[in-house]
């Protein structure tokens, strides 16, 4: 029996637009960070930049230890680790892709070959799902240009599109080192550090467009009691217009997801569809204030000026580096074939 091997693979090479068909969406990814300046980090600081692929190594020993993850064959600093996030969503792109008939195609706002590209007609004009992941780290000052935010809000026009807004975590935001140290010691990743800061391009968007929520913490999610499976979320199911949560019990385990505070409360323009329980076991300053839960999927419809929607997740629900579940699977499906 004959085992096909793989497509190979492309690069450095422009965009083939992909042609509308009904009821199909095309999904792209659109990493917030300049992968330069993340990866040319000095090593000396101690916060504010990913771990290199050495410490994630030394870390996660023995799992890349095998020769396709050494220094012949796999970038060792902290490019190899930002290649192991575009490794991450592979198999998202595989489903989704197999549900929508289209590839997933991959953006970068400055790439490895340095070059910028913000969000404009080349990405929106065939793009029915834009996944905007925000890992940029904030001291690298990456914002939305008011020509992008007015791109956007353009696109949105647009019967079906969804906009998908994804800002990570932000650890360490307190002057207070206690606190820091008390953030730190609640989600135990050691390649973590103290004060980890994201979501510099996606909160300037999320203002530009009048989004009210703010990225804030990196909370670590309760477990099953004597079990290593997530704790079940808090849903709203009957909230939920466009199908997200169907076959969703849970989203993916990651020790230091976001919490998505609304910033006007009151305001009847975002849906909370999802909460998600918070480890009790580990202290932090947000159960300490009476928290148990938080915020992980949110929604605004469409409205007068909007025929497009906008949801709210965390960018780990796309990637397989802390593992992957059918309930995660469904969860991609449910977005490829949102209504």
């Amino acid at each position: 029996m004959t085992v096909s091997a793989p497509a190979a693979r492309t690069y450095n090479q422009d965009h083939i637009a992909r042609k509308y068909t009904p009821g199909k969406r095309r999904m792209s990814i659109y990493w917030t960070w300049s992968y330069p300046w993340e990866s040319q980090r000095d090593l000396a600081e101690m916060d504010n930049r990913f771990s290199t692929m050495t410490e994630v190594r030394r870390v996660a020993w023995p799992d890349y230890e095998t020769p396709e993850w050494s220094a012949a064959q796999f970038l060792q600093g902290i490019a190899g680790t930002l290649e192991l996030f575009h490794r991450s969503t592979l198999s998202f792109q595989r489903i989704a892709g197999d549900a929508t008939g289209h590839p997933v195609a991959v953006f970068q706002r400055i790439d490895q070959a340095g070059y910028k590209l913000p969000i404009d007609e080349r990405i929106l004009a065939d793009a029915d799902t834009l996944m905007v992941f925000g890992l940029d780290h904030i001291v690298s000052e990456q914002e939305a240009a008011p020509e992008e935010i007015a791109a956007i809000r353009e696109w949105l026009k647009r019967e079906g599109t969804c906009l998908l807004l994804a800002p990570h975590h932000d650890v360490g935001f307190s002057a207070d080192l206690k606190q820091r140290q008390m953030e730190y010691r609640h989600h135990g990743d050691p390649l973590v550090p103290r004060q980890q800061r994201f979501g510099q391009y996606t909160r300037s968007l999320m203002k530009g467009l009048g989004v009210p929520v703010h990225n804030t913490y990196g909370l670590r999610p309760a477990r099953v009691k004597e079990t290593n499976e997530i704790a079940f979320l808090s849903a709203f199911r009957d909230l939920d217009g466009l199908g997200l949560l169907k076959s969703v019990p849970t989203l993916n385990f990651h020790p230091h997801l976001p919490h998505y505070e609304l910033t006007a409360p009151d305001s009847k323009s975002v849906q909370v569809l999802a909460r998600q329980p918070i480890d009790l076991d580990r202290p932090h300053p947000f159960t300490e204030a009476g928290n148990r839960e938080f915020n992980c999927l949110l929604w605004m419809g469409p409205n007068e000026q909007r025929a497009g929607n906008i949801v709210l997740v965390d960018s780990t629900n796309f990637t397989t580096l802390f593992g992957g579940t059918e309930s995660l699977e469904n969860f991609w499906r449910n977005l490829a074939a949102m209504r």
